[in-house]
């Protein structure tokens, strides 16, 4: 439905574009926005039916360029604002132009290292040491593949050993390609509980699908249902659409256990009326932490966008962690965040 906006917007960004260089012929110009639309629409369409390595390949050329394209609009947008009060030498243009490929680059080598960080919580219901690992937005897809997958095997087995168990806050899959039920299997090589919840892209795909996949790879699914491990009591709320029924406030206030340490699994990342049900701690994800600039600067000042937050509630401290994620939405690049996994110390407050 975007498409024609899309092609519009395509059309005069590489004619200033172009301008900045003394122009290009309008035929040629159609001619580029043409291969635009194909590159954006005919990978999707074949791999929804199912994944090659060719559309695979052109899906993300198709990203990379969409992700140019913005940066593109207000590097120009910069130059032909500030030519109207001085000009530019032809030096300066060139260089704010190369700005953005150069961004790209750092961009896309970011979005692919996974790297950890540890985060402490104390808690004064707990009586031993636990350490959750915690992630979300793996987004398994037509652009991060099987790849992906076996470099988060790969990091999520370096904390084996002093991790007891992984707690995953949906959108394992994005629902850009199929997902097969041996997708999700180099997971199986974990030497620890996975535990997921699924959020709002694992239904893109169909939801079977990746409860298949996480089935076969052993993973724990919590769907609106619950389980003890050691001393933390753990629920995982579904995300939900309007079709999609979800468990009441009543329903989640019944599932606290006083002598345990409470935990929700959750797409949403409000702080306040989950908590005040009685849950010491709330895991999210989906936000990516606004995965690039100006959106993270964004996202800082108007939501709960990343990070451990702390709120005394009823006497107790109560906390929500918000991870960027493993994956990154849509377009596989970071610019301002990290694709992160957190290991979450519980520890027994002072």
């Amino acid at each position: 439905m975007s498409t024609p906006l899309a092609v519009i917007f395509e059309f005069f960004l590489m004619k200033y574009l172009f301008l900045l260089f003394g122009g290009l012929d309008t035929v040629y110009l159609l001619l580029l926005t043409l291969l635009f639309v194909l590159l954006n629409i005919l990978p999707m369409f074949f791999e929804e039916k199912k994944s090659r390595w060719i559309t695979r390949t052109l899906d993300e050329i198709s990203c990379f360029w969409i992700w140019m394209s913005l940066f593109f609009f207000f590097d120009i947008l910069f130059i032909y604002i500030i030519g109207f009060f001085v000009e530019l030498p032809f030096y300066i243009i060139v260089a704010l132009i190369l700005l953005v490929p150069i961004i790209t680059v750092y961009g896309y080598w970011h979005a692919h290292r996974i790297i950890g960080h540890e985060k402490i919580i104390e808690l004064d219901n707990i009586n031993q040491d636990i350490n959750i690992l915690h992630l979300s937005d793996v987004h398994y897809g037509s652009i991060r593949y099987k790849k992906h997958i076996r470099d988060l095997r790969d990091k999520i087995k370096e904390t084996e050993d002093k991790c007891d168990l992984v707690i995953i806050s949906g959108d394992l899959a994005d629902g850009s390609c199929v997902v097969e039920e041996d997708d999700f299997m180099l997971l199986k090589d974990v030497n620890i509980p996975i535990v997921f919840t699924v959020g709002n892209h694992d239904f893109y795909p169909g939801i079977e699908n990746v409860y298949n996949a996480c089935r076969k790879a052993g993973i724990i699914i919590l769907d609106n249902e619950g389980m003890e491990f050691k001393d933390l009591n753990i629920f995982g709320l579904t995300y939900s659409f309007d079709e999609i029924e979800t468990v009441s406030l009543y329903e989640l206030k019944s599932f606290i256990k006083e002598d345990k340490v409470n935990i929700i699994n959750s797409r949403a990342s409000k702080l306040g009326t989950i908590l005040k049900i009685g849950f010491d701690i709330q895991l999210s994800g989906h936000t990516h932490g606004g995965q690039f600039y100006p959106v993270v600067w964004i996202g800082n000042m108007v939501m709960y966008n990343k990070g451990l937050f702390k709120k005394n509630i009823g006497g107790k401290d109560r906390y929500l962690h918000v991870t960027t994620g493993v994956g990154s939405m849509d377009y596989p690049f970071r610019w301002g965040t990290d694709s992160e996994l957190v290991i979450l110390k519980l520890r027994k407050k002072n």
